[in-house]
């Protein structure tokens, strides 16, 4: 405190060192809203994949069903830029395991808010990678929903989105996570 006519009053120093994850702001409560929503789209996308329960994927065509959950939207991809290099990955064993713990990992990590840059960079890879499968866009040279996403998730990470309405504050406390900052 600085002392200014005989009377204390604040330094601009002191009203700075507040820290920001102390408080909720209204802005954290967006923040949280928009990774439980991102978050529900990766795990339905799941769910709905692995049960067929008939919204994008027929019981027919379920995981659990033998069904391939990349095999529909891959093999659709041959006639894009890049289709044949899509294409070939297309029911390929690897691929459907990999894209569907993604689409769990990723779906679960931002419903609980925890391990968020995983969860933004692993995110982020695979829709750029949905996103290179779809070139050249119908309606847009170059920007489309994929895009948007990636740069929600990016700023998911950057802005802590999992300290509110989450786990992500308990989750950076633990040891693992103090030893190993990257899985915050």
């Amino acid at each position: 405190m600085a002392t200014r006519h005989g009377r204390d009053v604040p330094s601009k120093q002191s009203a700075t060192n507040v820290t920001p994850s102390a408080a909720t702001r209204p802005v954290d409560y967006v923040w949280a809203i928009a990774r439980i929503s991102i978050g529900w789209i990766f795990l339905w996308a799941f769910l709905d994949k692995t049960f067929g329960w008939g919204f994008a994927t027929p019981a027919d065509r379920a995981w659990i069903a033998g069904g391939s959950p990349t095999t529909g939207f891959l093999k659709g991809t041959g006639e894009n830029a890049l289709g044949g290099l899509f294409s070939s990955l297309a029911g390929q064993v690897w691929v459907d395991w990999l894209f569907m713990l993604g689409l769990l990992g990723v779906g679960v990590a931002l419903i609980l808010g925890a391990g968020m840059r995983i969860a933004a960079v692993a995110g982020s890879l695979m829709l750029i990678l949905m996103w290179a499968a779809e070139l050249p866009l119908a309606t847009n040279p170059f920007m489309d929903d994929h895009i948007v996403y990636i740069v929600v998730l990016a700023g998911l990470a950057m802005a802590g989105a999992g300290d509110t309405l989450g786990i992500g504050r308990w989750w950076s406390s633990t040891s693992l996570v103090r030893n190993y900052p990257f899985l915050r």
